[in-house]
This record gives C-alpha cells, sequence and structure tokens, in this order.
C-alpha cells in the first residue's frame, strides 16, 4: 500500500476543479502552526500576543510555492475555524498583493495573501468575486497582517487587491514554481 503524499504535496486542486487549503491557524487563535515536511507534522511557528488572534482560518495552497520558498498564503472564509490540518476545497475571490521584508533590512519578497471561500460555506457562499468582500474586511485582514508581522521584527507592506483573475494566475505560477523546484 502506498503512502498518501504530505499535505505540501497534495495536489492544489481536487476532482471538481476546486483549489485546496490546508489549514495552519484556525480563526480565533492565538497560535500560528507551519507544516514541516521534515517532520511530516505541524510545528508550532509564533504565538500571538494575549488579546489578539487570526480573524480567519490561514492556511497555503498545497503543490505551490512563492518567493520566499514556502507555498502560497490563503486566508479562508468560512463559518466555523477548522484545526490544523484540514484540508478544505474552496474557491479563490481575489488577492491581497504584498510585499514583506525584515524590519532590520534585507531582501524584500512578495507574499501575497490569497483570499479563498470554503466549498460547504453557507456564511459566504454569495461571496463570488474580490467585490463581494466589503472594504471594511479587506482593510481589517490587512491590519492584522501588517500587526502580525511587526511581531515577528517584518515590514509586511499591502500593494493593492485584485481580483480572482490576478489570483488563479499567481496559484498556477506557484504551481509551476513548485514543479520546477520538485524536480530539482
Amino acid at each position: 500500500m502506498t503512502a498518501p503524499p504530505a499535505l505540501h504535496a497534495l495536489p492544489a486542486r481536487d476532482d471538481e476543479g476546486n483549489w485546496r487549503a490546508v489549514i495552519e491557524a484556525p480563526a480565533g487563535s492565538r497560535n500560528k502552526l507551519k507544516w514541516q515536511p521534515a517532520l511530516g507534522a505541524m510545528e508550532l511557528h509564533a504565538v500571538l500576543p494575549l488579546g489578539t488572534a487570526f480573524p480567519y482560518d490561514f492556511g497555503f495552497v498545497p503543490s505551490t510555492q512563492g518567493q520566499d520558498g514556502d507555498p502560497l498564503d490563503v486566508l479562508l472564509f468560512m463559518d466555523e475555524p477548522a484545526p490544523p490540518g484540514t484540508v478544505v476545497p474552496c474557491r479563490v475571490v481575489g488577492v491581497i498583493l504584498a510585499r514583506q521584508k525584515p524590519a532590520s533590512g534585507g531582501k524584500a519578497e512578495r507574499n501575497d495573501r490569497l483570499l479563498a471561500v470554503a466549498r460547504n460555506s453557507h456564511r459566504y457562499a454569495h461571496w463570488k468575486k474580490m467585490a463581494d468582500v466589503t472594504p471594511s474586511v479587506l482593510d481589517e485582514i490587512e491590519r492584522f497582517f501588517v500587526f502580525y508581522n511587526a511581531q515577528k521584527d517584518v515590514r509586511f507592506e499591502p500593494l493593492g487587491r485584485e481580483g480572482a483573475a490576478e489570483a488563479k494566475r499567481l496559484l498556477e505560477e506557484g504551481r509551476s514554481a513548485y514543479a520546477r523546484a520538485a524536480k530539482g
């Protein structure tokens, strides 16, 4: 019997064409876990300060790779938080384009935040495109990531907001980067 692929190596899309998101931090949690392929497990990566928490489920799209070498980040709109390691079929509605770099200097890298809606969501089922996500929600998400990264002495700079077409282009680019790295 063949072992199933590790979370980071799962196909990025399911048989129905939905994207997959792997949860690393559930909504309402102060803990940010990070998938560690060498361990085959989630490892505690950071703890947010008291009084702060992830506003929505946060994780990555498997079989993708961003400029920072990690899988592409995704913020997932869904009705209830999911445990870390849960694989959630979703549709991408847009992306917050962003750049980050260590506050002490160093190379700036793109580290965009994909925005997606869980396939089985009731509350967010009507969010089909970026325009359906209210500007106040997007503002809060951007402020959260500025604050979250500042706790790690990293400067996070939102560069703009784009719709599903740009998000999907970035996903395909990330899939290609992952495939090149896997061949290696």
